[in-house]
């Protein structure tokens, strides 16, 4: 019975795309510049897995396969990338705003039965310094994006109820399917005046995506289980069971539990705060210290991976912290997978589409009818 872990340590990229010159990202190496940055930092079972190959160090010869991956979906976010990754290959962008136009501020706030504050292009944590005040006098939503394709809205907690701010959104969704933006996502915070803080309790709410290999899967019969926000950028299509999480810590403990209760069928799992917490806030050292937690954590979790079981480590983006600005990265990612199949050190090479990994799964899962991308078993 085929059981298999597919894992995405979320902004973890391995170097610049080849079209990353298109995005305004060459030299983005969000990897290779942390590691530059922390030369003490040590991942030694990431590097027993192929990492250091990948990344063109010396290292030992790795246990299991590894590879490259380059992104061919347009985009950098985690929508087109986690799409990519389960064979929905995005062709046309999605739809990016600076500020949101007036006809479509007018269906929001029609449709939201409120008005908004701000409407513009702004960091999340500065946004609330520039309108958080204005936010508690007014108990107004405050409304904002970025380079990516989202539409965001924040709220404080105590002034709008978490249950509130999610019916917003669901009804911003209804209006953002008209203009092709890949997410609204709830942003909400607490705190008070010059020490706001965003809260774990941010939801996603996607655009539904075309027909996945998360579908065929669940189709065959298979349990496909979400841990973290994967199954929120899949507007729930393909899942048959979800498991939301607040952090890397909780996201790891989750996956642990599952996978020891999982006789079969895939647990595609997010690890967001790499991407949330340190890559858009440029902590260097914050993501350092996250990338060598889960490596603790994964030393130990290895020994859990049967010699019948297929694990796939891998990213959706990039997100350097040493990069300008705040935003996502195109960069390709790196590519590990422990299989009882597979020859020690087996070289997997440069992949041109994430969607090899979904060719990957449904060979692993036996389905025939699958035929975007190409398998690497």
């Amino acid at each position: 019975m085929p059981r298999a872990l597919l894992l995405i340590l979320d902004g973890v990229g391995c170097g610049a795309a080849p079209d990353a010159a298109d995005y305004g990202d060459e030299g983005a190496d969000t990897l290779r510049h942390i590691l530059q940055a922390r030369p003490d930092l040590s991942l030694p079972h990431l590097v027993s897995l192929g990492l250091g190959r990948v990344l063109g160090f010396e290292a030992a010869e790795p246990t299991n396969c590894y590879g490259i991956m380059h992104p061919r979906a347009v985009g950098k976010d985690s929508t087109s990338g986690h799409w990519e990754i389960a064979g929905a290959v995005l062709e046309k962008p999605f739809a990016v705003y600076e500020k949101f136009p007036p006809d479509i501020v007018a269906k929001l706030e029609d449709a939201c039965q409120t008005t908004f504050l701000g409407n513009y292009a702004q960091s999340g944590t500065v946004i609330l310094g520039e309108l958080g005040a204005q936010h508690l006098a007014s108990a107004l939503p405050i409304l904002y994006t970025s380079a990516d394709s989202v539409l965001q809205i924040a709220a404080h907690e105590d002034i709008v109820p978490l249950e509130k701010l999610y019916a917003i959104c669901r009804a911003a969704r209804l209006i953002a399917d008209e203009y092709q933006i890949g997410r609204v996502i709830a942003r909400p915070f607490v705190g008070a005046v010059g020490a706001f803080q965003r809260t774990a309790n941010r939801h996603d709410f996607s655009l539904m995506p075309p027909r996945t290999v998360l579908n065929e899967i669940t189709e065959a019969g298979f349990p496909v289980v979400s841990v973290g926000k994967v199954a929120d950028l899949f507007a729930g299509s393909g899942f048959t069971a979800t498991y939301p999480t607040k952090s890397n810590a909780e996201g790891m403990k989750q996956i642990e539990k599952l996978w020891r209760e999982a006789k079969n069928g895939l647990i595609f799992a997010n690890l967001v705060d790499f991407d949330t917490l340190f890559g858009h806030r440029r902590d260097v050292n914050g993501f350092a210290q996250a990338l060598q937690a889960f490596d603790a954590w994964l030393g130990a979790f290895l020994r859990q991976i049967g010699a019948d079981d297929l694990l796939l480590i891998t990213a959706d983006h990039g997100n350097d912290p040493t990069f300008r600005g705040t935003d996502h990265t195109r960069e390709s990612v790196p590519l590990l997978v422990k299989c009882g199949a597979a020859q020690k050190g087996q070289e997997l090479g440069v992949r041109d589409s994430f969607a090899d990994i979904a060719a990957t799964l449904a060979h692993w899962f036996k389905i025939d009818s699958w035929n975007v991308g190409e398998t690497f078993l």
